[in-house]
């Protein structure tokens, strides 16, 4: 029955004639594993045709909606995360795979007469995997996608007289926004793939008619491509697909970064197979970068069949590839090695990791609101609080030596380091006087030689200083940190007579009750230590530091944000919040 059902599918259309035709080619001088790079590349690409569906099933393109169905692909739909990530690896892998192929015709000179015209058809199926690539990494609307497609696209404005308006009608208009994305998943998922698909038939039907191109006389006898080369290609495949799983697993999926936000800062940088590109770009001028030197490669690309024509011309053609290959790699190279370099440009990949890390931990536990994911982190009290802090603090202050968002501050530091601010540790090390007039906290300011640095804290004996930590736990108690455990009140009641200058602890004139007020009576001449570092306190320093409760007409150049109106009260309780949460060390 089965062979009836075969004879009467090969009578309406000939199939066997067109399986026989495919598998009994002949292969001069036998099957060879230079020969797989063609079949690898054409299972890649259909590999990508199938992931590619699966994904346009769930995905939704709208900037208030790419990054959210990816997100939801990626963390609920079972399997999501390895469907990602095999179609982003697996793009990766074409990449690498088209270098190998290309390197392999124009080393054995299969791109000479008769077969210029598939070598050009190899040419534009290169050209259009590259946009493929190109327009792929905007898709999820993330950070990285948005800006370096601003970077690719701006740099089609150096087209002379029409670059403006390429420039305009790819991007849809002005600004990058909801035309962009659903222009480049048109290009993306329809116009580029079915480009694809025709010149892979038409390079395929050309590859048929001229046969496989051998460089010199082999001594094997002739074979077939079943079972020979067809076995040599599968294993050849099956490790492709092998180190795409790994590295699919490996690396969980493929990444997905903070939702893309014009307002929010990215350190904007291409996929590594356009980073020579991107280096090449600091070096010369943009129009050469953009236009002069990529016209001049495609053209002599398009004449290499009739440069190769003589033997010195071939030796030309594959010595060019090498120095091209050979360069972009150098390119390459640098621009990773400034990368790493860069410690701001490190402060930036760690500051949109930790906005991943945090969208998705609130979207994991809130769910997303109509408005899209991008309100999640521009209302998000964490991230809020360390952008106020670098806005309007760390031009002083510091936080773990930085700014709040991990970038390094150029200016010097004049204020205290914040991180861990009120901590059992933290005061512990503003009682002693090493620490006092350091950097990390006052010695920036005019109180490093004030009267607490000289008259108490540099004359404490040895007796006096190991009753600091103690004095530091019942400052900080009052703080009320959200990751310190409180005092018991047994404890406490204990620790209250270090305050005072009762001769069994300290001499005259080094208690902190001689100064500062510790009870809400408004006594002192230095700031009032009640609740110190606790929430309130904190707000109302951050209000209004010129407050007789605090410094006074002694203020040493901390701005009165509050009673000034430099920042709303809601943002001075989302910073002093902020300040408050995290133990230094985190």
């Amino acid at each position: 029955m089965i062979k009836g059902i075969v004879n009467w599918i090969d009578d309406r259309s000939g199939i066997k004639g067109l399986v026989q035709e495919a598998l009994y080619e002949k292969v001069p001088g036998g099957a060879r594993w230079r020969y797989v790079w063609g079949s690898c590349l054409t299972f890649v690409f259909f590999t990508q045709v199938i992931t590619g569906t699966l994904l346009w099933m769930f995905y939704s393109p709208s900037t208030q909606t790419a990054w959210e169905s990816v997100y939801f692909l990626e963390y609920q739909v079972a399997g999501g995360w390895f469907l990602r990530g095999v179609h982003h690896y697996m793009a990766q892998a074409m990449i690498v795979l088209l270098v190998l192929h290309l390197m392999q015709v124009v080393i054995d000179g299969a791109y000479k007469a008769p077969r210029e015209l598939n070598f050009w058809f190899g040419i534009l199926m290169m050209g259009v995997t590259l946009a493929l690539s190109l327009t792929g990494y905007l898709l999820p609307w993330d950070q990285k996608g948005y800006w370096a497609t601003a970077v690719a696209t701006n740099l089609m404005a150096e087209v002379p007289l029409i670059g403006p308006m390429i420039q305009k009608v790819v991007v849809g208009g002005v600004e990058y926004g909801h035309h962009t994305l659903t222009r480049f998943f048109a290009l993306h998922a329809g116009i580029l793939p079915a480009s694809l698909i025709g010149l892979v038939v038409a390079h395929i039907y050309l590859f048929r008619r001229h046969g496989i191109h051998v460089k010199e006389p082999r001594p094997k006898k002739d074979s077939y491509f079943w079972p020979d080369q067809i076995l040599k290609d599968a294993v050849a495949c099956l490790a492709v697909l092998l180190a795409v799983v790994t590295l699919t697993i490996y690396f969980h999926g493929a990444p997905l970064g903070p939702p893309a936000d014009p307002s929010n800062e990215f350190p904007a940088r291409p996929e590594w197979y356009f980073l020579f590109l991107f280096q090449l770009l600091k070096y010369v001028p943009a129009f050469w970068g953009a236009v002069i030197i990529p016209v001049f490669l495609v053209l002599w690309m398009f004449l290499q069949p009739f440069i190769g024509k003589s033997k010195a011309g071939h030796k030309f053609n594959v010595g060019f590839w090498w120095a091209l290959i050979g360069g972009s790699v150098f390119l390459t190279f640098l621009a990773v090695s400034e990368d790493q370099a860069n410690v701001k440009h490190g402060a930036a990949i760690e500051e949109a990791k930790w906005q991943a890390d945090r969208v998705i931990e609130i979207a994991n536990a809130e769910g997303i609101p109509p408005m899209g994911a991008v309100s999640l982190l521009r209302e998000d009290p964490q991230n809020k609080g360390r952008r106020l802090f670098a806005a309007h603090c760390a031009s002083c202050h510091r936080y773990n030596g930085h700014d709040g968002r991990g970038y390094p501050v150029d200016d010097k530091q004049s204020a205290a380091d914040l991180a861990g601010f009120a901590s059992v540790e933290w005061i512990t090390e503003l009682l002693q006087y090493d620490h006092y007039v350091s950097d990390k906290y006052f010695g920036g300011t005019k109180f490093k030689d004030g009267t607490m640095a000289r008259k108490v804290l540099a004359k404490y004996t040895k007796e006096e200083n190991k009753l600091l930590p103690d004095i530091a736990r019942l400052l900080a108690d009052g703080a009320d940190l959200p990751y310190e455990k409180r005092l018991e009140k047994e404890e406490r009641d204990g620790l209250l007579s270090l305050y005072y200058n009762d001769d069994l602890h300290f001499e005259d004139g080094r208690a902190c009750i001689e100064c500062h007020d510790i009870d809400s009576e408004e006594e002192g001449s230095a700031p009032d230590l009640t609740g110190y570092g606790s929430k309130e306190w904190l707000i109302a320093f951050i209000d209004n530091p010129e407050d007789s409760r605090f410094y006074g007409k002694k203020n040493d150049r901390m701005p009165c944000y509050g009673r000034d109106d430099k920042l709303k009260p809601e943002d001075i309780e989302i910073l002093a919040d902020w300040i408050r949460a995290t133990p230094a060390s985190e």
